[in-house]
């Protein structure tokens, strides 16, 4: 295998996994785990998973590729797979 072709599926798989990422590192820190907690005493969960999932979709111009049924955080049960 080529580095560019290592590379390119490398970047390929984090992107399609990047809400499930994003969410784990959400829950991994401690001041945007409180920050996110917060925003659920006014917010329904599923929207604001989903308005986070927007904002990535958005933010680096991302297509969906479909869903994963097996996130490793544990603030989602399903997120959506992306694919630039």
């Amino acid at each position: 295998m080529k580095i560019n072709e290592f590379t390119q599926k490398a970047i390929d798989k984090f992107t399609a996994d990047i809400t499930d990422s994003l969410f784990l590192f959400i829950q991994n820190d401690k001041e945007l785990m409180q920050d996110y907690l917060d925003l659920l005493e006014n917010n329904e969960r599923n929207v604001v998973n989903s308005s986070v999932a927007k904002a990535i979709k958005e933010r680096f111009d991302l297509k969906n590729i479909g869903k994963s049924d097996a996130p490793v955080s544990t603030l989602i049960k399903t997120f959506e797979q992306f694919e630039k």
